[in-house]
């Protein structure tokens, strides 16, 4: 499809607020990472099938996968990169929740968002710029923006690598210390969060309003893809219940924070990527305590959790 209306839009977010979100995505960060400890990590030697099979379906698979559906559906320009944004982040800050609450293997969720987090420093921009390119609509963009994957690459261990290695340290130094302050900071920081999407889509509500249905669909058909995704690899793999679970919900829930953060600071709030995001980021957790409650229903055996 050619180029749109949406994808000259500018969704506006002035500096003043992107310096505020970029410390908000950081405090987010810095929560999760106060809950994990460098034991997580042990289950990485133990078993590592598991890891390699998250990592797999979330850096690799879910992009290629991405990839095929624009293909399919030949959205708009700037929606399809903001597709491809959404696949190259890592998974979201909320997914260790969603994966206890449906009766998923903690452990893994929580070492699969660390090294998901310290891989997606490199893996973000490349799978951006690679399947980006790939497709020549969203190459056009591109190529109009002009990235700079070094910066990129900065920004993102600074937003991601950061705040996971100060909030690792905190726990290991005071423990105690790092899981009181993890319940509280946690929930304020995500809400803080929200609110400042929620502000940047009010104070573009035309723009929002009118492609809202549009947009929608394309996010409910792609998080289902990349759910099925996680699932579909588990299950190839042969993990168990536990392991298929948490591994489901890493790839369907993704840091939709991170790319809308890249969005504006890269692609000056590029209106359809932006609003893909956004979208993206409210949507993920409608589906994923949709998933987690049915799950929840039918309990995983005990005995497979590790």
């Amino acid at each position: 499809m050619g180029e749109h209306v949406l994808d000259n839009v500018a969704i506006n977010f002035d500096t003043g607020s992107l310096w505020v979100l970029n410390a908000a995505l950081a405090l987010v960060m810095f929560g999760v990472a106060l809950e994990i400890s460098t034991s997580d990590f042990r289950a990485l030697w133990r078993a590592p099938k598991s890891i390699l099979v998250g990592v797999f379906a979330q850096f690799l698979l879910l992009p290629a996968i991405t990839y095929l559906l624009v293909l399919f559906l030949a959205p708009y320009p700037s929606i399809a990169l903001g597709m491809f944004m959404v696949a190259a982040c890592p998974g979201g800050n909320i997914s260790n929740f969603i994966s206890h609450m449906a009766g998923g293997n903690a452990a893994l969720s929580v070492c699969l968002t660390a090294i998901a987090t310290l891989v997606a420093v490199f893996m973000t921009p490349f799978n951006l710029h690679f399947w980006g390119t790939l497709y020549a609509p969203t190459e056009a963009v591109l190529k109009t923006v002009a990235v700079d994957s070094y910066e990129m690459v900065k920004l993102v261990a600074l937003l991601l690598g950061v705040p996971l290695l100060l909030g690792m340290a905190l726990n290991h130094k005071k423990p105690v210390l790092a899981k009181k302050m993890a319940k509280v900071l946690k929930v304020v920081s995500l809400l803080f969060f929200v609110s400042l999407v929620v502000l940047a889509l009010y104070n573009n509500r035309t723009v929002f309003i009118d492609y809202v249905f549009y947009v929608f669909w394309i996010v409910l058909l792609h998080n289902l893809l990349a759910f099925t995704t996680g699932f579909s690899v588990a299950k190839l793999f042969g993990l168990n219940t536990a392991d298929l679970r948490s591994i489901t919900v890493e790839t369907g829930i993704q840091n939709s924070g991170l790319g809308l953060l890249l969005i504006f600071t890269f692609f000056d709030g590029l209106g359809g990527m932006a609003l893909l995001a956004a979208f993206w980021g409210i949507w993920h957790i409608v589906s994923g305590l949709l998933l987690a409650s049915v799950w929840n229903v039918r309990p995983a055996k005990s005995e497979k959790l590790a």
